[in-house]
């Protein structure tokens, strides 16, 4: 069990309380529950987990119809090594190589280790993990327990953290990271400041802080984040931690009453698309088919959007992302509503007249029913059982949609062992961690977070095992960070309601508006002004709001400032002539025409593949932003003589490169 060691920090009247530990884990979603155990195991038992709650954050309130975890190929005769599974990495571009492979490589160790934890995942009689393809996968590696596989996964890693007594602490946000001179004179990581729901400051001083806070699931209208969960990427940037591919994120289909991506069965079924006048009853009509001249054609295409679910600019022009460009038409230019009804058939729907894929699947599945309902109800009843839980019956009412924010698949850039690139000891893991690529296939982003807490415990365990944060200095670091953030919340404290809302409504507007998955330039450079502008503004002002408030206000003030920089990474990839690419369409006049279907608007910028060998990086230094493409690195050839890694690996050299 950690032996935690307790003080108090003086600042002016006020005594916080500190807590002195080895290392922090701040966050308790799968890649931070996964990182304290294999800390644990490492030997690293100095450990305290803060959290905003264990039932909070994406990894146990997300899924999908079947949600996927990607993994090296473990079936049958199909050949697969971790350079192959780099490469499927590697393929939309954007990723350094190293990386690549160690998510590939470490991908075999980490599932092994969820399987006896005691997740489900599914076998055969004879010990074979059998796999199926998702999207920008050419092997069958996906696999999947359900529509809760990261849910699952977080349960078992809790009842491990549980058991082996790792302490806990929930109800706290952290909102502010400490840092403090090396000896070289340049920062590292050595804790932070949290605050309780009830406004009140606490102190970690830590020799290592391993941060797995999330997506940035705050900062999008159009969300499928759970509304619990907000991320606290711009925590960090404020902190000055290098960031990576800031503009790639992954947009699609999804529910708006209960958040939950729309993919998989919910599609291969062929529901009805209907829209509807702004009161969601009147006018109601089956929209998609005044861009078809043949049903069958929309319905073949509603059908791939299962397997192709993400919005791909690359799957336009015929193919079946047009989907998701007419839904947005729909209700963000025309201001109607658009629901998914499965109680029938959409209109001229044959299954004769299906495409062969479609056809051969339905078939083959025994999905030849009469309605969608049915066919999901035959394919995969927990779909229906799921909205059911949120009380939504499928048979009852049709299921309100919209395009939303679902994955960043950029983040703070880290080392191969998953540590800041300029912050030493602080370590980016989880959905935070950029280290995706511009696509990935699915279920990849599960993988990655269980590598990086495996990596980043292994660093820690080989590395910075022995303490080497001097308390005072920590102390002195923390209590000016303490100041700076009462000056700022003294600046809103007033006697009035908070202002959280309208701030946040605002910018997540401006984020849905130009930074989703449909941007322009011009659109981009005014959204980055009206940025800049509610940034000045509430540094200047604060935002007015009691200490019970605080919680909530200073996660607005740091998802303002992640939103500034991420627009601004958006403005400048777009500026360069990165073109449309990944989940997202870069309006250009000059372009071609991304569909046949759509008007004259919709002429794109098409991808200029030159940027595939490049990765964005984007520092932040107070007001200053900087942004820079750098080559991305390749893939470390794999021909190692085994006696010199035996070596290399006794003596511990291995974790120090």
């Amino acid at each position: 069990m950690s032996k935690l060691s307790h003080a108090t920090l003086s600042i002016g009247s006020s005594q916080i309380p500190l807590l002195r530990m080895h290392t922090l884990v701040v966050g308790s979603g799968a890649a931070g529950l996964n990182a304290a155990v294999q800390l644990h195991r490492h030997g690293i038992k100095d450990i305290l987990i803060v959290t905003e709650g264990l039932d909070q954050g994406t990894s146990i309130n997300t899924g999908s119809d079947k949600q996927t975890y990607y993994k090296l190929g473990l079936y049958g005769t199909e050949p697969d090594a971790p350079a192959l599974m780099a490469e499927s990495f590697l393929q939309a571009g954007s990723m350094h190589g190293d990386l690549a492979l160690i998510e590939a490589a470490c991908s075999a160790r980490c599932f092994m280790n969820l399987v006896n934890l005691g997740v489900p995942f599914p076998h055969d009689r004879y010990g074979q993990y059998v796999g199926y393809k998702t999207d920008h996968d050419p092997r069958q590696r996906a696999t999947s327990i359900g529509p809760y596989t990261s849910r699952e996964m977080c349960r078992a890693l809790i009842r491990e953290v549980r058991s082996l007594r790792i302490p806990l602490r929930e109800h706290r946000r952290v909102v502010a990271l400490v840092q403090v001179p090396e000896k070289d004179g340049l920062p590292r990581a050595a804790g932070a400041i949290a605050l309780t729901a009830t406004g009140r400051f606490e102190a970690y001083a830590a020799d290592n802080v391993v941060y797995a806070v999330g997506g940035p699931g705050g900062l999008y209208k159009a969300s499928v984040y759970p509304p619990c969960h907000t991320g606290a990427i711009g925590t960090a940037l404020l902190a000055g931690a290098l960031a990576q591919n800031l503009p790639e994120s992954q947009f699609g289909l999804a529910s708006t009453q209960f958040r939950w991506n729309v993919s998989g069965t919910y599609m291969q079924v062929i529901p009805r698309f209907l829209s509807t006048g702004p009161d969601g009853r009147s006018d109601p009509r089956e929209f998609l088919l005044e861009y078809f001249d043949r049903p069958s054609d929309l319905h073949s295409l509603v059908f791939l959007k299962g397997y192709q679910w993400p919005f791909d600019s690359r799957k336009l022009n015929g193919g079946s992302s047009v989907i998701d460009i007419l839904v947005y038409i729909e209700t963000v230019l025309r201001g109607r509503r658009v629901f998914l009804d499965f109680r029938a058939d959409p209109t001229g729907f044959s299954f004769d007249a299906l495409s062969a894929e479609a056809r051969e699947y339905l078939q083959r599945s025994g999905a030849l029913q009469t309605t969608p309902l049915a066919r999901l109800a035959h394919m995969n009843p927990a779909a229906i059982a799921l909205y059911r839980e949120h009380g939504i019956l499928l048979d009852r009412e049709p299921l309100e949609i919209a395009v939303c924010a679902q994955h960043h698949n950029g983040g703070l850039a880290g080392s191969i062992w998953w540590e800041s690139v300029n912050i030493p000891h602080l370590f980016p893991i989880g959905e935070v961690n950029g280290s995706h690529g511009v696509a990935r296939p699915g279920g990849s982003a599960l993988n990655s977070g269980q590598v990086g807490g495996l990596r980043a415990a292994l660093r820690i365990a080989h590395v910075y095992r022995e303490p080497s944060l001097r308390l005072a200095d920590f102390l002195q670091a923390a209590t000016t960070a303490v100041q700076s953030l009462n000056q700022w919340l003294e600046k809103g404290k007033e006697p009035s309601s908070a202002e959280n809302g309208p701030e946040r409504d605002a910018l997540q507007e401006r984020m849905s508006r130009a930074g989703a998955h449909i941007r322009s330039l011009p659109r981009l450079e005014q959204a980055v002004a009206e940025a800049e502008a509610q940034w000045e503004r509430i540094e200047q002002q604060g935002l007015k709001g009691r200490r019970r408030e605080w919680y909530e206000t200073l996660t607005t003030r740091q998802l303002i400032f992640a939103h500034l920089v991420i627009l601004d990474a958006i403005r400048y990839a777009v500026s360069t002539g990165v073109g449309s690419r990944g989940s997202a369409l870069v309006l250009d006049p000059t372009g071609p025409l991304a569909d046949p279907r759509l008007d004259a608007a919709w002429h794109y910028a098409p991808e200029n593949p030159k940027f595939r060998e490049f990765v964005l990086e984007t520092e932040v230094q107070g007001t200053l932003r900087r942004h820079r493409w750098v080559p991305r690195r390749p893939v470390p050839p794999s021909d190692a003589w085994f006696e010199t890694t035996w070596g290399q690996y006794r003596d511990g050299n291995l974790f120090r490169d």
